[in-house]
């Protein structure tokens, strides 16, 4: 027997909402023009959510899924593929969209997927009163940079770019417009599959985090001077000891203030504990605890080096097993 969902009390149904998962409440908006208005008056009326929306476009599919705590991880509630993936098979037509389903969420198809991941976007923002927080893509969504930019009155918290084997044209003219037009407040992830001959000469930040993955190969000693972030972590780096005693004199004048944590894993070699003399690096016993601002978590340091900036600020570093891990005390 069908449930009466739509004459139900408002205290009892305010409690049956709140027990739904993100995915389950996108799903039941397609039952009905009036359920969807329930639903979205429900979330429009009620405190704003503390959840998190991102927005994908990653493999030739656009999604988005919803994070509803920090350490829950994130969930699809809907994606948008490209009709042809059909192959014949007759779907049907609701509310306007082609519609089928995944074990867990609605799946709606599109002559035009990117017209389409731009629906689904707007459909569930508006669904649950919630902005994009986050922009998880692959080179075939680069469109969405400008389109997500243009929308938001802030700037995006969290911006994620992964190499996708599957293409592989144009990766180093892909990473060079990601790297100039990606505006974030937070979190910066890059993981591409640009060529050896790849160059940057742009700015980055200001931001909190930025993680380059896999290929760091590119990063030179230029770049990090202009990396305006807090915290730095880059895999595969090829980075020299010249580079890094350029970047230490750099940061002792003042250079890079806002650091306060720096990890590079290196491509190949060891990093040889050779520090210039100017620079005063000291060899040190002592045991610190450094805490990160940006999410909390804490590494211990059980000597290492020291090093100290010209207004007082303190450093220690530790190099080893081809790593070299900076953290700032302030």
């Amino acid at each position: 027997m069908p449930f009466p969902i739509l004459r139900t009390r408002p205290e009892v149904l305010s409690e049956i909402i709140s027990l739904l998962e993100p995915n389950e409440i996108v799903t039941a908006s397609f039952c009905s023009k009036n359920v969807k208005r329930l639903l979205k008056g429900y979330y429009k009326q009620s405190e704003p959510l503390e959840w998190r929306l991102f927005m994908t476009n990653y493999d030739a599919m656009g999604g988005v899924s919803i994070e509803t705590s920090k350490d829950g991880g994130q969930k699809t509630v809907i994606a948008a593929k490209h009709i042809s993936v059909l192959k014949g098979r007759e779907l049907e037509d609701t509310n306007g969209f082609l519609r089928g389903f995944s074990q867990e969420h609605p799946v709606l198809y599109f002559n035009d997927r990117v017209l389409g991941t731009k629906l689904i976007v707007d459909y569930v923002t508006d669904l649950f009163n919630l902005d994009v927080h986050g922009l998880i893509i692959d080179i075939n969504g680069i469109w969405a940079i400008d389109w997500i930019h243009n929308r938001r009155e802030k700037t995006l918290e969290s911006f994620e770019f992964y190499m996708n084997h599957k293409y592989n044209s144009n990766a180093d003219e892909a990473l060079d417009y990601v790297l100039r037009n990606t505006h974030v407040s937070h979190y910066c992830a890059i993981g591409d599959n640009v060529s050896d001959d790849f160059k940057f000469d742009g700015k980055l930040g200001p931001m909190k985090q930025l993680y380059i993955s896999s290929k760091g190969h590119w990063v030179t000693c230029d770049n990090l001077k202009n990396f305006d972030c807090r915290d730095i972590g880059i895999q595969g780096s090829r980075l020299s000891v010249q580079d890094l005693n350029s970047f230490l004199r750099h940061w002792r004048a003042g250079g890079s203030s806002r650091m306060e944590w720096l990890h590079l894993n290196f491509e190949e070699h060891t990093f040889q504990e050779k520090f210039d003399e100017d620079l005063e690096v000291v060899k040190t016993d002592e045991e610190r605890v450094y805490r990160s601002s940006c999410d909390g978590w804490e590494r211990v340091f059980n000597g290492g080096y020291s090093i100290q900036r010209a207004d007082g600020a303190k450093a220690m570093i530790q190099c080893n097993l081809g790593r070299f891990v900076m953290a700032v005390w302030h």
